[in-house]
């Protein structure tokens, strides 16, 4: 299966960043916890060398516990600054302003040998459509962005957001990476919800869904939809449909209903905790 989306106004959005990445003191990253690597954007790592880096695990009470450990520790060995974060509820938002302040010390320390006092940190947010930023900045912001007037939401432009005197953050568009290399980072990102459902087949994705999961957490779905476990991806929607009484006309069961059933149930978290990559383990 392949998965490439584009559009125009992210080539824009990714001039506006590299205009702006000379203000900025630390990049902080969104990925989706259950695909850290495949929702993480390569273009950001050139866009953001030699400055400071947070990666946000988001959305990390949707991943398996066991994923968000072993993704925790890739990304700290080499070198970046992660915490475990649900924009949503709020979870793991605390610890955000301490590790801000951690990952730019040596920024701060530069600065009081300067004489300089207060200078805020300017931090620009990133990440990928639908990984959750706007909710996060709302989440982090709190009564600081209502009280400038800034309303991020779907993000048209740069906008600068100033938390406290210590921190600034610039808000920017979810944008995507022209060509995904490996099909599979597509098929991925569309199973999150980060590429447009109008451009895709969604029976067909939900059949790169269950090879995935019954690769990784093979009882879920049996156990889910109260079925018999099937090796064959299409008998496993077959069954889905049947126990859920997916049918068309003369009874026939409705394939694409079903599939629409399990994507909904992935994203939402109702069929449990998964992640759906794992860092390579050097032996």
């Amino acid at each position: 299966m392949q998965v490439q989306w584009y559009p125009g106004h992210m080539t824009k959005a990714k001039r506006m960043m590299q205009e702006n990445i000379k203000l900025i003191d630390l990049v902080i990253e969104l990925v989706d916890a259950r695909a850290p690597l495949s929702s993480k954007n390569p273009d950001i790592d050139e866009l953001g060398k030699n400055k400071f880096r947070l990666i946000l695990l988001n959305k990390a009470d949707l991943a398996s516990e066991k994923g968000n450990a072993m993704w925790t520790k890739y990304f700290e060995e080499k070198g970046y600054f992660v915490v475990k974060i649900n924009s949503r509820s709020g979870a793991g938002m605390k610890q955000i302003s301490a590790t801000i302040m951690e990952a730019c010390k040596e920024k701060i320390e530069r600065d009081r040998k300067r004489g300089i006092l207060n200078r805020p940190i300017r931090a620009m947010v990133v990440g990928i459509p639908n990984v959750g930023k706007s909710t996060f900045i709302n989440s982090f912001a709190g009564r600081a962005a209502a009280k400038t007037g800034n309303k991020p939401g779907v993000t048209k432009g740069a906008q600068w957001i100033r938390l406290n005197k210590q921190v600034e953050l610039l808000d920017t568009p979810g944008i995507l990476w022209p060509k995904f290399e490996d099909p599979a980072v597509g098929v991925k990102l569309a199973m999150l919800g980060s590429v447009n459902d109008e451009i895709l087949n969604i029976d067909e994705l939900a059949v790169e869904l269950v090879k995935l999961l019954q690769e990784h957490f093979p009882e879920v779905i049996a156990e889910r939809y109260q079925i018999e476990k099937q090796e064959e991806p299409l008998k496993v929607l077959e069954e889905i449909a049947r126990v859920r009484a997916c049918l068309l006309k003369g009874n026939e069961l409705d394939i694409s209903k079903a599939a629409n059933i399990l994507m909904d149930d992935f994203r939402s978290g109702r069929l449990g905790k998964l992640t759906l990559e794992f860092p390579e383990v050097s032996e």
